[in-house]
C-alpha cells in the first residue's frame, strides 16, 4: 500500500513538473521574430538588395538620425525611404556592414520598440558607432519596421 501511494506521489508529482514547464510563449515567439526581420534589413543593407529590405519594412516607414551638423548643433534629419532604397541598391565602391546588439525588445501586441548599439564598418574599418530605436508594428503578413531613428558618433581616429 504505501509503494502504492509512493508511486501515485511521485507521478503525481512529475506530471506537475511537466504541466509547469512553459512552452514557448507568444511573446518570445514574437520577440524572436522581431528580431529576425531587424536582422534581415541588415542582411539587405548589407547585400545591396532592394527588395529584402522592402520585404522587412511597412509601406511608408520613416528613417531619421540624430546627429551632430557641420556647425555643432544637435538635429534629426531624416532620410526619404526611397533615397535610401536607391542608396543602399547602387554599385558600391566600398563594402558596409553594420554589427548590432539587442539590448532591449518591448512588445505590447502589435507594436514592438527594440533598442540596438551598433557599429558601423566601411571597409572592415570602424566608421562611427551608436545606437538604432526601432518601432515595428505587426501586419497581417508580419512584423514590419515603421521607424528607425539611430544617433551616430564618428570613430575617435576620423
Amino acid at each position: 500500500m504505501l509503494r502504492t501511494i509512493s508511486c501515485l506521489l511521485l507521478l503525481g508529482f512529475a506530471g506537475l513538473m511537466h504541466a509547469q514547464t512553459p512552452a514557448a510563449s507568444p511573446a518570445t515567439n514574437d520577440t524572436l521574430a522581431v528580431k529576425a526581420v531587424i536582422n534581415r534589413f541588415f542582411e539587405g543593407m548589407e547585400k545591396g538588395d532592394s527588395v529584402l529590405l522592402k520585404s522587412t519594412c511597412t509601406e511608408r516607414p520613416l528613417l531619421q538620425a540624430f546627429i551632430t551638423d557641420r556647425n555643432g548643433q544637435l538635429r534629426v534629419v531624416e532620410t526619404p525611404f526611397a533615397d535610401f532604397i536607391r542608396a543602399i541598391s547602387a554599385p558600391a565602391k566600398q563594402q558596409y556592414k553594420e554589427v548590432i546588439s539587442f539590448d532591449a525588445v518591448l512588445l505590447e501586441r502589435q507594436l514592438a520598440s527594440v533598442w540596438t548599439p551598433y557599429t558601423f564598418y566601411v571597409d572592415g574599418k570602424a566608421h562611427h558607432s551608436g545606437t538604432n530605436s526601432f518601432q515595428l508594428v505587426k501586419m497581417t503578413n508580419g512584423w514590419k519596421i515603421q521607424y528607425i531613428i539611430d544617433t551616430r558618433r564618428v570613430m575617435s581616429d576620423e
